[in-house]
């Protein structure tokens, strides 16, 4: 409890301090909001003045930037990241519209990535010799292509080339189950290829540094089965770095979203956060931040829990 009670006072802190910083990158960027919204652009002269400035009034920007942030804070923390001048949307209503598909995306994205690495891994580990090389080898193939390039070639493939697998869109699973995996098997596989075989390696590493420790030479001498070292205990030893790696690709795996999902034209988050910005729409912008902030601070909690669980000695750091 004490673990959990640190970390969420560490974690409301940098969701502040996140939000805040958002707000102020936010007036420093090119542009102004009134101006989008009145057509001006980045023109002074193509906007009547008298107009701009009551605009500005309006949309409260002629006040303190402290008081701005208090007031969207004061709403935030009810639940209402209020309502875009530019283009009339709840901002609420629209990053709920939109989480469940970068949702499926990362959390198949993730788990595919953790099960196939990690079964890789054990087995290169336990048989060792070609296949350990075939793992180092893909490991840095997979650092060294990008997933664009990669999205686009399962594109090319799969789609164009076979007509296997659609392109671009996406279906919601309670329209149609069927529809809805089709739609995601080219992102979810061009996420995978690309964190998978660094789950391999790690996986790989850790493990081949648990089975060569003196507990495992005293369990094999006292009768213990193949199967109960390797997954009971060598496997547990070996999971907080690999647990760590999984921590550190779901919250990559959303910044990795907003390219996928302009590819593949998945109405997510991603997208959303890409044509808010070139848009100048900053509200969008700024509740898309505080969002991801919340995925990655509760992550880092769910992480933190689990080394607790698997190490009892963290639970006193």
């Amino acid at each position: 409890m004490r673990l959990v009670a640190r970390r969420l006072i560490i974690s409301v802190a940098l969701v502040l301090f996140i939000s805040l910083l958002t707000f102020v990158l936010q007036t420093l960027a090119p542009g102004d909001v009134a101006r989008t919204i009145l057509g001006c652009g980045g023109q002074t002269a193509s906007c009547p003045e008298q107009q701009y400035q009551a605009l500005r009034h309006e949309l409260g920007l002629d006040q303190p930037l402290m008081v701005q942030y208090w007031q969207w804070l004061s709403q935030a923390l009810t639940g209402d990241l209020g309502v875009s001048p530019v283009s009339g949307l709840d901002v609420s209503s629209a990053i709920l519209s939109r989480l469940p598909v970068t949702a499926s995306l990362v959390l198949l994205g993730t788990a595919a990535t953790a099960l196939v690495g990690v079964s890789v891994g054990v087995l290169s580990a336990v048989r060792g010799g070609r296949l350990g090389r075939v793992v180092d080898v893909l490991s840095l193939l997979g650092f060294a292509l990008p997933n664009f390039w990669l999205a686009l070639v399962f594109m090319a493939l799969f789609s164009v080339t076979l007509g296997l697998l659609p392109a671009t869109g996406y279906v919601p699973i309670d329209v149609s189950p069927r529809d809805w995996a089709l739609s995601l098997i080219l992102p979810v596989g061009t996420l995978m290829l690309a964190g998978m075989a660094g789950f391999a390696k790690q996986t790989r590493d850790s493990m081949l540094e648990s089975l060569s420790q003196e507990y495992v030479r005293f369990l094999r001498a006292n009768g213990a089965s193949e199967l109960s070292i390797v997954f009971r205990h060598a496997l547990r030893n070996a999971a907080i770095p690999v647990v760590t790696m999984v921590g550190m690709l779901f919250v990559g795996l959303f910044s990795g979203a907003l390219f996928i999902e302009s590819v593949f034209a998945l109405p997510g988050m991603g997208r959303l956060a890409v044509q808010a910005t070139l848009g100048h729409d900053l509200p969008i912008v700024q509740g898309v931040v505080v969002v991801f902030t919340l995925i990655v601070v509760a992550t880092n909690l769910v992480v933190d829990l689990v080394y607790g669980w698997l190490n009892p000695k963290v639970r006193v750091t």
